[in-house]
């Protein structure tokens, strides 16, 4: 029998899409094609490969067991039919999408810019402030490189953790908090703290978050007069009255020194936040997102430096 290969690209985007439509958008094929194509892979492999359960798909136990070795597959074809020339970054043209949360923009958005530009400045990045590691634009390739607290899940995200940052606190100066020192291990600072008003900082407008739980423990609750999109949202609200901006130290010092807000440190123990920097595998032999992934690297490293200087 025969085979066309051309159905192991479509069965690894279908098996990492998890959906005929998702897979038929990667390829930039219809999806009665994909579909055509999954009906002629059930046809050779004996396998549903992909079941409807409800509105979705799921893949079956032979598909789960193969996923790894068809796309090990895939990428290999793709390095022996690649021309493999040195990267020319004086001469690259292309668009890169990077996808990281509002402060890492602000903290650091300019300096990747800068740098991308000095050394391939036919190069242009389209920064978006919409972060997750399970989005499913990063799952299609459509995002470059994303930022996320959390490792991953989702099949075929690569991460690598650049740093962590802690939380601390900002208010306005003359703020009924800087009356007196914030402590974590006095417990009349976490009383003061949560009597206060707060902001949070959610794209979802969540008025809880971790710190809520971490009050909760100690027999203590908050009250969050607002939830903001941005950490920049939350910041300015604090400039402007008595509300309480928590926020990772790092990546807000610098906004919160321009507003000449007062930094205190959260009088409730919590780990700190670690940062990852999250990308596509099918990425992962993409010699100019190499690049770009090394620079980024290095760039967000140099935020998180002085906590380690």
């Amino acid at each position: 029998m025969q085979l066309d290969l051309n159905l192991l690209t479509a069965l690894d985007a279908l098996l990492e899409e998890g959906s005929v439509t998702g897979a038929a958008a990667r390829l930039h094929v219809t999806a009665p094609a994909m579909s055509r194509s999954l009906g002629r892979i059930r046809k050779v492999t004996g396998d549903q490969i992909l079941v409807r359960t409800g509105r979705g798909m799921v893949p079956t136990t032979r598909a789960l067991a193969m996923r790894a070795e068809v796309h090990a597959l895939v990428q290999q074809a793709h390095r022996l039919l690649s021309a493999r020339t040195e990267l020319d970054l004086a001469s690259l043209e292309r668009v890169f999408t990077v996808r990281w949360h509002d402060a890492l923009i602000a903290a650091c958005g300019t300096a990747l810019t800068a740098a991308v530009h000095r050394q391939a400045p036919g190069v242009r990045l389209r920064l978006s402030a919409e972060p997750g590691a399970d989005d499913p634009e990063l799952r299609r390739g459509e995002v470059d490189l994303a930022s996320g607290s959390t490792e991953p899940t989702a099949p075929g995200i690569r991460h690598r953790l650049v740093g962590s940052d802690r939380l601390v606190v900002a208010v306005r100066p003359g703020h009924p908090l800087t009356d007196g020192p914030l402590s974590a291990d006095d417990p009349r600072s976490a009383e003061r703290y949560a009597a206060a008003d707060h902001v949070t900082v959610s794209r979802r407008g969540s008025l809880r978050d971790p710190i809520d739980d971490a009050l909760a423990a100690r027999g203590l609750a908050r009250r969050v007069v607002a939830a903001g999109p941005t950490a920049a949202f939350a910041l300015a609200l604090a400039c402007d009255g008595d509300a309480v901006a928590t926020l990772p130290d790092l990546v807000t010092r610098a906004e919160r020194d321009r507003l000449g807000l007062v930094t205190l440190p959260l009088p409730v123990p919590l780990p700190e936040v670690p940062l990852h920097l999250l990308w596509h595998r099918r990425y992962d032999d993409d010699r100019a997102h190499g690049w770009l992934r090394e620079l980024a690297t290095a760039t967000l490293r140099e935020v998180f430096a002085p906590r380690h200087a």
